[in-house]
């Protein structure tokens, strides 16, 4: 399993971490580029020109690259890294799962609330069980992530919400299709990034 929480396959295009030394499938890394200050700028939608620098989709990889001058090694030139940098990349990474879950929402692939997320469970309709980190440890626990799915608790309540236009969700579901693969990609280098899955307490089902 790759540092972003994902099982790796061996279709996927792989790369070199700069600070770790290890290979993994690229959706499980950081892409950064080098900007045109010299400045290391994180490419989290892997589409911007130039070459690519690759760091394991986690804080202390990204924190390491920066303050032993990995960057600049990589680039084979003296490039600047934001002192803020891993902050950057996890804002950036969390934007993306929160927007991806609002989408999946709009097209009717997403429900949220204890209730409705169960009942989605129960009828096998779920790929992905969404619980947000900060959520009530015992609420949690009366869910269960779905048969041959996802669990992921990388965002807070507040976050949730976000995606699903509420103040606050403790419990999400995501169905198949659309951009749920998506999410589950990008929510699994959040988990790396975060340094913590929010305490799996799903359980086997009731």
């Amino acid at each position: 399993m790759s540092r972003g929480g994902r099982n790796q396959t061996r279709d996927e295009p792989e790369r070199r971490c700069i600070a770790t030394g290890e290979v993994q499938p690229k959706a499980g890394l950081i892409r950064f580029v080098l900007g045109p200050d010299a400045e290391i700028v994180p490419d989290l939608a892997n589409k911007l020109p130039g070459r690519g620098i690759w760091v394991a989709a986690d804080r202390a990889a990204i924190e390491k690259a920066s303050a032993k001058g990995l960057f600049s090694r990589a680039a084979r030139t003296q490039v600047k890294a934001p002192a803020d940098l891993a902050d950057l990349v996890e804002a950036g990474v969390a934007r993306r799962v929160i927007e991806l879950i609002s989408l999946t929402r709009k097209s009717g692939r997403a429900v949220a609330g204890f209730e409705k997320v169960k009942g989605w469970l129960a009828e096998g309709r779920a790929k992905v069980l969404l619980q947000a980190s900060d959520g009530s440890e015992r609420g949690k626990g009366k869910l269960w992530t779905p048969t041959g799915g996802r669990w992921f608790g990388c965002l807070t309540a507040s976050e949730l919400g976000l995606s699903f236009g509420r103040d606050h969700v403790i419990h999400g579901a995501l169905a198949a299709g659309g951009l749920t693969d998506k999410v589950i990609l990008e929510a699994g280098r959040l988990t790396g990034l975060r340094g913590h899955d929010g305490g799996n307490t799903a359980t086997g089902k009731e």
